[in-house]
């Protein structure tokens, strides 16, 4: 089984930070799975192959979008709390 998940962004900053986010869970995985991520402009690709389980190769699909999503929210609450960081404080 394969799966190719591609996944676009407004900009190539946010790409970056989900691929970074993303990626270390390619580094370990069981017998007869690999999951490859890479960051191309304003894309996250991941490339998914599974020898194994059908459950495996959906777990790991399910896995890859919960931790993408994570980091998408992490990235924007990051900038809307630096935006506010910046914003002048207003005196009494």
């Amino acid at each position: 089984m394969e799966a190719e998940i591609v996944l676009d962004y407004e900009d190539s900053a946010i790409a970056k930070a989900v691929a970074r986010a993303v990626s270390p869970d390619n580094a370990k995985t069981p017998y007869g799975l690999t999951v490859k991520t890479v960051c191309k402009e304003q894309k996250v690709i991941t490339r998914i192959e599974c020898k194994e389980k059908l459950s495996t190769f959906i777990a790991t699909i399910d896995d890859l979008l919960f931790s993408a999503s994570i980091a998408e929210k992490t990235v924007q609450t990051t900038a809307r709390a630096s935006k506010q960081a910046l914003k002048p404080v207003k005196e009494k």
